[in-house]
């Protein structure tokens, strides 16, 4: 090497600086990978893919062969530097080369080729595998023997190297997974996939319509109102009782109408006849496995129940399917019976409106921990029924009550905390 021209040293030191970040850039780019959009293309046929996910199958061995390819290199070319660097300048010639050659292989085996695979991962490990693999056949008694030391050490401490994790990811990930798509998934279908995990954490009590708001029979009443509901029903199904809604008989399906309806008016006995068997929830029941139970049992309505066996209300399948697809229009706020816009930039809301569908429809974050209605949250702020109207401030938001009635908060105005027109609470 001695006798070697400074020509042909410098082209093979030059060389060996390229294969090293070339090692360099091949480890990164491959621990990089998106191991999900890897198994992805693997599945679609992608050759690169393919080849990645063959290396992948054992991290310690690819990585046992790009470090013993990377050291070679770096050795040999720290050895043919610091010749170089003893023929131009004698001794002091290794104190320079192991300077120079640290800030090269730094700078151009390092830093930047591992700074470039990190950006592109797929761009350098699908043409590195190209590399690797028959690399890694050529040079597997080499790789064996290193990986066999390093392993028989690891499993010293508790680690075993030859077992592959399982892809696997939770739900709160998957939701932050979705959240990032970007454009990659349109909105409206990052909002359907948000919602459809969110179903795990929401129970039926935060949709239920509550029992002093079903539409229902009551048949303590007379034929004529009877026959009035069923005439301006706007449900498929009525539940049927008698006097009081925890009395339920059943549930009425408003295609037998016809069968007890005759020209005298209402049979009521042949309408029990056709009453199916009302189908009861506890009320802490998840919206997920609800929508399971109502597809595994064909019902479409349920009754909620408390701990004690008391009616608290109803549920529909629609209700559930709503959670997921919305309203089915653009503008929630302007369309839900329970929220009306004013011009001066503030809400007038039914103290019945859920808390859940305030801050889905208006993009809010009033508290949902406790009570599930907005009736409920102020009585609990206020901690008792108020003699007459009045205005708190509940964390970024004003309300003002309108309207008291019947023990009951009817109206709400609502605004955002920027417009500071009510007392603070």
């Amino acid at each position: 090497m001695n006798e070697a021209p400074l020509g042909l040293l410098f082209s093979v030191l030059v060389a060996l600086v390229i294969v090293s970040g070339f090692f360099a850039s091949s480890e990164t780019g491959m621990m990089s990978l998106n191991r999900y959009r890897l198994k992805y293309l693997k599945k679609s046929g992608h050759r690169g893919a393919r080849r990645a996910s063959l290396l992948l199958e054992r991290t310690d061995r690819l990585i046992g062969l790009i470090l013993i390819g990377n050291n070679l290199v770096n050795i040999l070319a720290s050895a043919i530097a610091t010749v170089i660097a003893i023929r131009l300048w004698g001794d002091a010639g290794i104190a320079v080369s192991t300077i120079l050659l640290t800030l090269v292989i730094l700078i151009f085996a390092e830093v930047t080729p591992k700074t470039i695979a990190a950006l592109h991962p797929e761009k350098i490990a699908f043409p590195a595998s190209l590399v690797l693999l028959p690399l890694l056949k050529l040079m597997y008694p080499v790789v064996w023997f290193v990986n066999g030391i390093a392993n028989v050490m690891l499993k010293r401490i508790g680690i075993n190297a030859a077992e592959h994790p399982e892809l696997a990811i939770t739900s709160d990930e998957l939701r932050i997974l979705v959240s990032d798509a970007g454009h990659l998934i349109p909105n409206h279908h990052q909002s359907m996939l948000l919602s459809i995990l969110e179903l795990e954490r929401i129970t039926v009590n935060h949709i239920i319509t509550p029992r002093n708001e079903v539409y229902g029979i009551d048949l303590s009443e007379s034929d004529a109102a009877i026959l009035n509901k069923i005439q301006n029903s706007e449900y498929t199904r009525l539940p049927v009782y008698d006097g009081d809604i925890n009395n339920i008989s059943g549930l009425l399906h408003m295609r037998n109408v016809s069968r007890f309806m005759h020209a005298d008016g209402l049979d009521r006995a042949r309408m029990q006849e056709y009453l199916e068997p009302p189908y009861f929830i506890p009320e802490g029941a998840t919206l997920n496995k609800q929508l399971l139970n109502f597809q595994q049992n064909k019902h479409r309505l349920a009754v909620v129940v408390d701990e004690y066996g008391d009616v608290m209300g109803l549920v529909a399948l629609e209700d559930i399917l709503e959670e997921i697809v919305g309203e089915f229009t653009s503008n929630l706020a302007e369309t839900v019976d329970d929220i009306y816009p004013q011009q001066d930039g503030s809400y007038i809301i039914d103290g019945s409106a859920t808390i859940r569908d305030i801050n889905k429809s208006l993009e809010w974050e009033l508290p949902s921990s406790g009570a599930k209605t907005l009736n409920g949250l102020l009585l609990e702020r206020l901690e008792g029924f108020p003699e007459g109207n009045a205005g708190i401030r509940l964390e970024d938001y004003y309300l003002e009550i309108l309207h008291l009635q019947d023990n009951l908060i009817q109206s709400v105005r609502a605004r955002p905390a920027q417009v500071t027109a009510l007392e603070e609470y």
